[in-house]
């Protein structure tokens, strides 16, 4: 069996008749459709998802069996999932997030730093939220840069870390000094 991919989820309601507003996770937000029917986190539920609209940063879908904004928003938070085989193939330099998530994280010279928990995207570019092995979390920009080394087929990946610079409160704790 494929693993199960996060395509989208489901954020709210749109309007009265059961249509709901999904953040979509494919490269075009509208592309969610091709993969229909969805399945839940916990794959007890198919929903076969039709597209109907865009609007700021989501898709406006309806789902079969969903038809008043009551059950639209019993939806929200919901994950929408499809088999991994299902989505297209990637080419050398493109990684789905799910291939990221899990990998081991080796700094340049071999050391292992941890493993990759979360990809986000806060605006500025995806971000890599890196478990470390000693505890914490660090975040890495995921630029060739900062990730000079992806091996999906291998689970993992090389990552920089990124300097660390103590603010002036730090600096002062550690100093001793109370201003």
């Amino acid at each position: 069996m494929s693993p199960r991919v996060c395509v989208g989820i489901v954020v709210g309601a749109q309007g009265v008749r059961g249509a709901v507003r999904v953040k979509s996770f494919t490269e075009d937000p509208a592309d969610i459709g091709r993969y229909s029917p969805v399945e839940d986190e916990g794959g007890s539920r198919k929903l076969r998802l039709a597209v109907v609209g865009e609007a700021k940063g989501v898709v406006i879908a309806t789902l079969d069996g969903i038809s008043d904004r009551t059950a639209a928003e019993a939806l929200r938070g919901t994950r929408l999932y499809v088999d991994r085989d299902r989505l297209p193939g990637t080419d050398e330099d493109e990684f789905l997030y799910s291939d990221l998530i899990g990998l081991a994280v080796e700094a340049p010279d071999g050391i292992r730093l941890g493993t990759v928990a979360s990809v986000g995207d806060f605006g500025a570019g995806d971000v890599l939220e890196i478990t470390l092995a000693d505890g914490g979390t660090m975040m890495v920009p995921f630029s060739r840069a900062d990730v000079p080394v992806v091996d999906v087929a291998g689970g993992r990946l090389v990552a920089v870390p990124p300097v660390y610079a103590p603010d002036e409160k730090e600096e002062k704790e550690a100093s001793g000094r109370r201003d």
